[in-house]
């Protein structure tokens, strides 16, 4: 064992983490190699994007993970977790553009492809690794020798095989249809990419008249800019009021052009008037119905959401909003517009560029969905792959069974180019791994690859495939899955569609979606609300570890966290509540020989204390391991909390102090056997949650060697050598539990009565039966330690002392407390009838605030609420005062 140093007074996380850290990196503890001897247990980091900085969602994401890669470890498996980023082609090229600008350098289309590429590779070797760096910090243990990008050599290939691949099956195809497009980053989204927001917006009613100037027919739309590109206007084939219509024309405002007027069951006619306008090129319902009558599609506005040409030359050029307000004003001049009404209505937005969508037909590559939906639909319903939470098999399956067409195709620069190729006379298209012959005869497709479309082989990908390989064959499929539900369909559903087509196997059996955290409000984080507070700033005033426990603490399965920095005190008084349990058991000497398997200590030996802190460390090591299985990290956590604050420390280690300070060397030695052997156990309890002041708490103890770590010992299981379930042992239990119990009665009585902790004082206990008398007796010098007692008699017999005792009526029997010589009852009375006198002045005041209208209707909500939970505590505070004036009066 190391040499043991008296520890130092208070836990100092910054030193403790810069230590350890990179003592396990160099030591090869987070590498995992194929070991056939060991099962396998892998996991793929869900690659943060190489433009990122570590934020909240973060914290809670990896930490997870790491309990899972840390618990495998200890179990004894061979672990790996494949760490890695993603090129994020639409933010990193934003983000390098942005950079650009602000150092007066030339922009993307100043430098062309090329050199705005190396541009973007420059940043990412200085800027890229910020996130992996950060994670460090958190204490992850992933193989970061088996670190990737998603634009590695590798990866690249593993990409253009799979393009190559569902190009000659037919599912990858390019055509025109109707897309998302960002107008901020000019590229084609896929539905996944567009947000939905409720705004507030305007419904517009308009005239457009009949070609044989017999009258007009009123239509309605929240876009008349987009009016440009109408090529029709519809009416439902049976609307008797427009049936004489159908195949005339009307005139199109602000054009030279007339459009026919169509039958199409679209046209809805208990809607509005019952006409349509029809912008094939604009609207995804009017596309279709434009396919149905062979309509010319027109598209009216430029890639950065301006008008063109077709538009005339008083709207080409004017942003689609400055163009909406001049198209209102100019149908107003005509006389056309009938009506505009307010309305709030859902508008798709960009989630990257945060503005308004257009749909707009083009010229994309497409990847038809459904067959390969089909296995990883039912690899979900048939449970090889489970959600945790459950709920969330009905999102995936309404999204399996309507699956669209995949929009591929992005029109930015950095990603992963298209291996297509035209070829320059016959326009003949070349798709392969590799590039044609005669390379000056064929130009590459401009396009690249969505982002998604690399991320969704990441889980063998990272692996080396396509190549056949030792490490694939032993750590694919991974095990679990740790993501957001907001990447359901981004990326866990079209993971399982890859990993079922590319290599016939699901890549992961689990997959569990982490909860959103929230302020304290209920507000998403974000930098705008000022709410999103910085984690490393969070790490460096708590500590990694309390900041990694806390949080878990805080997140219930399936529900929003509510999270604030303060909370992290949870984790940093549990660390230092921790510490200064050790300390404490420093103080008494070094470790015992015995610590790890209580060798040379019978059952009969141990005293019932030690029975009882010993069968609660069996179940909740057992209920620990469960949880875990379970993907119930909130729940581990509050066990290991409650056993460790309360169980451990507050009530175990109290009761020790009996023995650890007794005459009797053998009691002393098994106290301190008994002591280590639980202490051990709640460290690598303890150590997936909170590695790194664990690890250190093992040393400074002398548990572990220099050369050894806690990373490496088997995690605790249930201890087999003592048997507490025979019925005598469980009665015995049942009375320990009665007497801590009896202890708390008795320690509330102290303070009921404002007695001083460090007054030693007197108790008296009736026990229920001869059975508890006997145990109870026995626990006396326990229970003068525990209560800081002078005396505790414990009798069947009822107190017959003089003066007022009050008492409480527990399990076992009635603890009281003999107050005659410790307070002067009718000084008591007095001090007690003034404070009911000022409580109730203070009662009627706020009644009297909260039962007028004008306050609770004007005041905020919050402030109401709180004046509601005031009144209460005094209502109750007036209970308790009148109960002890009472008591002291009888």
């Amino acid at each position: 064992m190391s040499e043991i140093k008296e520890m130092p007074k208070a836990y100092e996380p910054q030193a403790v983490e810069k230590k350890w850290y990179p003592e396990w990196e160099n030591r090869g503890l987070f590498h995992g190699e194929v070991n056939k001897d060991k099962q396998p247990y892998s996991i793929v980091i869900p690659p943060p994007n190489v433009t990122g900085i570590l934020h909240l969602g973060h914290v809670l994401n990896n930490t997870l993970q790491d309990i899972l890669i840390r618990w495998h470890k200890m179990l004894g498996h061979e672990v790996c977790w494949f760490p890695g980023t993603d090129h994020a082609g639409i933010a990193t090229e934003s983000k390098v553009e942005k950079t650009l600008r602000e150092n007066n350098q030339p922009g993307r289309d100043d430098l062309g492809r090329e050199a705005f590429i190396e541009k973007v590779w420059d940043w990412k070797e200085q800027y890229g690794g910020t996130i992996i760096k950060q994670l460090r910090k958190l204490g992850t243990a992933c193989d970061w020798e088996r670190e990737r990008f998603t634009m590695d050599e590798g990866l690249s290939h593993a990409v253009r095989k799979v393009f190559v691949d569902l190009y000659n099956k037919g599912y990858i195809y390019r055509g025109q249809r109707m897309i998302n497009w960002c107008p901020i980053a000019r590229t084609a989204l896929s539905d996944e990419e567009v947000i939905y927001k409720d705004v507030n917006g305007k419904f517009y009613h308009y005239k457009y008249p009949l070609s044989d100037g017999s009258g007009y027919l009123e239509v309605a739309t929240t876009r008349p800019e987009t009016m440009f590109g109408d090529t029709a206007v519809a009416v439902h084939p049976d609307d008797e009021r427009y049936k004489h219509l159908i195949g005339q024309t009307v005139d199109l405002p602000l054009t030279h052009r007339q459009i026919p007027i169509v039958a199409d069951e679209h046209a809805d006619p208990e809607k509005g008037t019952g006409v349509v306008k029809i912008t094939p090129g604009h609207d995804p319902n009017d596309f279709l119905v434009g396919q149905r009558h062979d309509l010319e599609v027109l598209c009216v506005m430029n890639e950065n959401a301006t008008m063109n040409e077709l538009c005339g030359a008083k709207f080409a050029n004017l942003d689609r909003f400055d163009a909406r307000k001049k198209v209102v004003e100019a149908l107003e001049e005509l006389h056309l517009m009938v009506k505009i009404e307010d309305i709030q209505h859902a508008v798709g937005y960009s989630e990257r560029g945060d503005v308004p969508i257009e749909t707009m037909v083009s010229a994309q590559w497409f990847c038809n969905m459904k067959e390969l939906a089909k296995p990883a639909l039912e690899a979900v319903k048939n449970g090889d792959i489970k959600f945790h939470p459950e709920r969330w098999d009905k999102t995936y399956f309404h999204w399996m069974e309507n699956i669209q067409d995949w929009c591929i195709s992005r029109q930015i620069w950095w990603g992963h180019r298209i291996p297509a190729w035209y070829h320059n006379e016959t326009n003949e298209i070349h798709v392969d791994i590799d590039a044609p012959e005669n390379l000056e005869d064929w130009r590459q497709e401009e396009d690249v690859l969505d982002t998604w479309f690399s991320s969704w082989l990441w889980p063998f990908s990272v692996m080396g495939w396509p190549e056949d390989n030792e490490t694939m064959d032993y750590f694919y499929p991974t095990a679990d899955l740790v993501t957001g539900p907001d990447i359901i369909f981004f990326w866990v559903a079209r993971m399982i569609m890859a990993g079922c087509e590319f290599k016939g196997k699901i890549p992961f059996k689990n997959v569990y979606f982490t909860s959103i955290i929230r302020d304290e409000q209920g507000r998403k984080l974000s930098k705008s609300l000022g709410n999103s507070p910085d984690p490393l700033d969070v790490i460096e005033q708590y500590g990694a570890d309390a900041v990694r426990f806390s949080i878990i603490y805080i997140a219930p399965v399936g529900t929003d966290i509510r999270y604030s920095n303060e909370k992290c005190e949870i984790g940093r008084n549990f660390a230092n509540k921790l510490w200064n349990a050790c300390r404490f058991r420093q103080m008494h000497g070094p470790v015992t020989s015995n610590f790890r398997d209580l060798d040379g200590i019978n059952v009969e030996d141990l005293t019932a204390d030690q029975k009882w802190i010993l069968a609660l460390l069996d179940d909740t090591v057992e209920n620990i391991n469960q949880s875990l299985t379970d993907f119930k990290f909130h729940t581990a956590a509050h066990e290991l909390y409650e056993m460790v604050w309360n169980s451990f420390c507050d009530w175990f280690i109290e009761a020790s102090k009996v023995d650890l300070f007794s005459d009797d060397i053998k009691q002393k030695n098994q106290a301190l056997s008994v002591l280590d052997f639980v202490l051990f156990r709640i460290l690598k309890l303890l150590h997936v949650f909170m590695p790194f002041i664990t690890e250190e708490l093992a040393h400074q103890m002398g548990f572990l060697a220099e050369d050894e770590s806690i990373m490496t010992e088997n995690y605790p299981q249930k201890f087999s050598k003592f048997d507490f379930t025979t019925k005598v042992e469980q009665q015995q239990l049942a009375l320990v539990n009665a007497k801590f119990l009896m202890v708390k009665d008795g320690r509330n009585l102290r303070a009921t009565y404002n007695i001083a902790p460090a007054q030693k004082i007197n108790y008296f206990i009736k026990a229920i039966d001869e059975v508890n008398t006997e145990f109870l007796a026995t626990q006396v010098p326990s229970f003068c330690k525990l209560l800081n007692a002078a005396d505790v008699k414990v009798s069947t017999e009822d107190y017959s002392g003089a003066g007022n005792t009050p008492s409480i009526i527990s399990d076992a029997g009635t603890i009281y407390l003999p107050l005659e010589g410790l307070i002067d009852i009718d000084e008591e009375i007095a001090k007690l009838e003034k404070q009911q006198k000022q409580l109730e002045g203070w009662i009627k005041g706020s009644q009297a605030k909260l039962s007028n209208e004008k306050f609770v209707n004007n005041a905020p909500e919050k402030v109401v609420a709180e004046a509601r939970v005031h009144l209460a505590e005094m209502e109750e505070k007036l209970d308790r005062t009148l109960e002890m004036i009472e008591s002291f009066k009888s």
